[in-house]
This record gives structure tokens, C-alpha cells and sequence, in this order.
């Protein structure tokens, strides 16, 4: 037997209200979904169109007609659901801080939203919204490396120091390698970027050997110069400072950079010894992070290495050169943003694991 189809009729009052609904863009999705299929039904659209066009099964559209032609305005809204409604107090929030930021089951390498509601007996939606808003995220890390360095304080400060108030009339350069870039081609073509689809490639690669950037930072313009190299050998750091003193020529550099053997042999300092203007800094052992060339080998990464495809290490080369090129084009300051606070709370906990952990 065929069900009757509700019959929609408006007056211009509720037409109103219901474009109300649909232009609040505050408003919920489901709410102006109820509320176009009402102004469609009145429009003479029969309910399967209608369930095509607001992704809604046809059924549920006949369901939302009557509650309209029982209720009007009121009838889209949900009904209240049986039972109590689940009241998040101020002891299940801490409880379910303090489990998340303990150490999960043996089974389990970090909580999830799920498992740790199901440890707490709890929705997983109220898990998750006390998570949101206490910023805590479990699926998170962070890598962090304490500096064994016992001068660790003193040439942090030298650097930041240069950082934030270099010498007059001095150039301060960040200097750093990044080693073992891949020339990386794939063994199908690249998908490109479509509607509901990413960019995909094979995960099969062919490797076309490895090319290493010497580059320096202009901290003060942004400014990035750079050797491409196969080898990263004693001789290719001095060849790219003789190539940065004639770059700088008469100028003081105050020149940081970490602790590699090319950068403190006997034949650096016999460099640095007949360059009277150039002096070499040093980060701390196992602190690149105060080199802030490393944010800018990040940039590159990010914007230009991480799904590029090479089919050579040569092509490769260009490109790191048309990188730096464009790069220059459009570069600015760097600025370094921790401030005293967050210095003194680091140099504090690196004592600290210095004293506990002293050989």
C-alpha cells in the first residue's frame, strides 16, 4: 500500500524563518539540512530528489516532512533522548587527566581517546572533549636532546647573544651541512592533486646517489649561499669559506656553527687564524637547534624536498640551486624568539641532567 506523501505548504512567515536557518552560519548542519528539505518539499520536489540532492535518505526526508506538518518550526529540532544525561564533573576531568598523562597498560605504547575511555569506563566523545580543552594530545611527541656540553651555558649565550645584539658593522652568518640529500625517482608517474584526492606516488623509488649543501645564513637579511657538493670533506668546508670571504670581503663575520671535526680541525683554525675579520662561533654539543640555519634546511624539506622526484643526482643539483635562488627572492630576518625566560628554564634543566647523569 503507498504511503500518502506529506503535503508542504508555507506561508511567507515560516519560508523566512527557514532561510533564516540556512543563511546562519553559526547554526548546526543537521538543522539546515531539515530546514532546505522542508523549503524543497514546498517547492513541489518529491522526497527521493530531495534525499539525493541533501544527502539524505529518502525515508528520513518523509520522517522530517511530518514532524514539520505536526509541529512546524519546532518539530526539526532533535528529541530528547531517554535516560540521564551524562554530567562531566570536576572529579572526572581530573581523573581523566591524571590517567592520561600517566603511563598506559603494558600492552599499550600511548593511550588513545578510545582506549583510555574504555579504561575509564566512559563516552568516548566526553573523553575527548576534556582532552581538547585542556590541550592535552596523546598521540603527540616531541623529540628533545639533553646537551652533554659542560660549557653548555656559556656558548649558548655567546650565540643568542649574537643573535640579539651582534657586533657594530659585523655580519652574522649561521653555517651548517645537510648531508645525504637523495636523488629520489619513482619507478610509475606522480598522480596529480584532484577532487577528494591527494597527490600519489609509488612507493617503489629508484635512488641516484646523494648530493650535500653547504649553505650559510645571512641572519640579519635572510639571506641563504650554498655549495652543492658530493663529498663533505675538510676541503669542501674551507672551499665554501674562501668562497664567503670573498662574498664578504672586508667585512667583520661572526661565523656560528656546531661542533664538527671539519669545523675544528687544525686546518680550520689555521683558516680562521688568516682571516683576521672572520671568527667561528660554536653551538653546543648536541644543540643544533640554536643554529637557526636548521630552520631554514626545515623550509627546504617542507617546501622543497619532501615530494620532490629527481632522476639524477645533476637534476638534483639544479634544483637546490633554483630553490636558494627563489628563496633569496623573497627571504626576510630571522628573529629569535626565546626569550630569558625560556633560556634560563633550559639552562636550568640542563644542569640539572648534567649533575644526575655525570660520568
Amino acid at each position: 500500500m503507498q504511503r500518502t506523501k506529506p503535503k508542504i505548504s508555507l506561508t511567507p512567515h515560516q519560508r523566512s524563518e527557514l532561510e533564516t536557518i540556512l543563511r546562519h552560519q553559526t547554526g548546526r548542519a543537521s538543522l539546515a539540512k531539515r530546514a532546505r528539505a522542508i523549503l524543497l518539499a514546498a517547492d513541489g520536489i518529491n522526497n527521493s530528489e530531495i534525499g539525493r540532492v541533501i544527502a539524505l535518505h529518502y525515508n528520513n526526508v518523509a520522517t522530517w516532512l511530518r514532524r514539520w506538518n505536526k509541529s512546524g518550526i519546532a518539530g526539526l529540532s532533535d528529541v530528547q533522548r531517554s535516560g540521564r544525561p551524562i554530567e562531566i564533573t570536576p572529579d572526572i576531568i581530573q581523573k581523566v587527566i591524571t590517567k592520561v598523562c600517566r603511563k598506559p597498560p603494558a600492552e599499550l605504547s600511548r593511550w588513545s581517546t578510545r582506549t583510555l575511555a574504555a579504561h575509564l569506563d566512559m563516552p568516548s566523545t566526553s573523553v575527548h572533549r576534556i582532552l581538547m580543552e585542556h590541550d592535552l594530545h596523546p598521540h603527540r611527541l616531541r623529540t628533545f636532546t639533553f646537551s652533554p656540553d659542560p660549557q653548555f651555558e656559556e656558548k649558548l649565550l655567546e650565540v643568542v647573544g649574537l643573535y640579539m645584539k651582534p657586533p657594530e658593522n659585523a655580519v652574522v652568518l649561521c653555517v651548517d651541512e645537510k648531508t645525504g640529500i637523495q636523488a629520489l625517482d619513482r619507478t610509475q608517474p606522480v598522480l596529480p592533486l584532484d577532487r577528494k584526492k591527494p597527490r600519489a606516488w609509488t612507493n617503489e623509488y629508484v635512488r641516484h646517489g646523494t648530493r650535500t649543501l653547504l649553505a650559510s645564513l645571512d641572519v640579519a637579511t635572510g639571506e641563504v649561499f650554498g655549495h652543492i657538493k658530493k663529498t663533505r670533506t675538510s676541503a669542501d668546508f674551507l672551499l665554501f669559506m674562501d668562497d664567503i670571504a670573498r662574498k664578504y670581503r672586508n667585512r667583520r663575520l661572526c661565523v656560528i656553527m656546531d661542533n664538527l671535526n671539519t669545523h675544528k680541525n687544525q686546518a680550520a683554525r689555521e683558516w680562521v687564524g688568516k682571516h683576521p675579520l672572520i671568527s667561528f662561533h660554536y653551538t653546543p654539543t648536541h644543540a643544533s637547534w640554536v643554529n637557526l640555519i636548521e630552520s631554514f634546511f626545515g623550509i627546504l624539506t617542507k617546501q622543497g624536498l619532501q615530494q620532490a622526484v629527481h632522476t639524477s643526482g645533476r637534476q638534483l643539483a639544479r634544483f637546490l640551486k633554483l630553490f636558494i635562488s627563489k628563496y633569496n627572492e623573497r627571504c626576510g630576518p630571522f628573529v629569535w624568539t626565546k626569550g630569558p625566560r625560556k633560556l634560563s628554564k633550559i639552562i636550568q634543566l640542563t644542569k640539572e641532567h648534567q649533575k644526575t647523569h655525570r660520568n
